[in-house]
């Protein structure tokens, strides 16, 4: 029985490690006018976080997002929420809704980037998506929908024991 056990966390490890995808570089431009580009983020962790100021989820884990944030205030995490959204719509959402992310607009093209396709090309991607990219620029968590903070955290804090 041991045996089996053992074969069996070889195999899950295994299949964890094998199966991480390398994050595509990018090159942002923040709301407050910092360039972020991936591949200089290196060593750190990188949280992306897509959502909208349309989005009802979004906005609901907005405080939660925020807590989360100053938590890891002092590792060597980054927190960016990319959007599709321009400057006009963000900054009037962020005067009454604080988010402590570093806010990256018009983001089409990460979009792009890291969005899913359907069976005919089209884009699949749930809003909010969380992406956390390891400190060797690989995919470590992807995941979408209502209150992943608990996934989000439980996540950092492994990547930040384990460098």
């Amino acid at each position: 029985m041991q045996k089996i056990v053992f074969l069996f966390f070889i195999l899950t490890f295994s299949i964890a490690a094998f199966g991480q995808k390398k994050a595509e570089n990018f090159s942002s431009l923040s709301l407050d006018g910092q360039t972020f580009e991936l591949e200089n983020l290196r060593g750190k962790i990188v949280v992306l976080t897509f959502w909208s100021t349309r989005c009802a989820i979004c906005q609901s884990e907005i405080p939660s997002l925020n807590k989360m944030a100053n938590d890891f205030k002092e590792k060597d995490v980054v927190f960016l929420a990319p959007t599709l959204e321009d400057e006009t719509r963000i900054t009037p959402f962020l005067k009454k809704n604080p988010f402590k992310f570093n806010i990256l607009p018009n983001s089409m093209d990460l979009v792009l980037k890291y969005a899913d396709r359907d069976g005919r090309g089209n884009l699949d991607m749930g809003f909010p998506a969380h992406f956390i990219i390891n400190q060797t620029g690989n995919i470590e968590l992807k995941t979408s929908g209502f209150d992943k903070t608990v996934q989000l955290n439980s996540t950092i804090s492994r990547l930040l024991v384990s460098k």
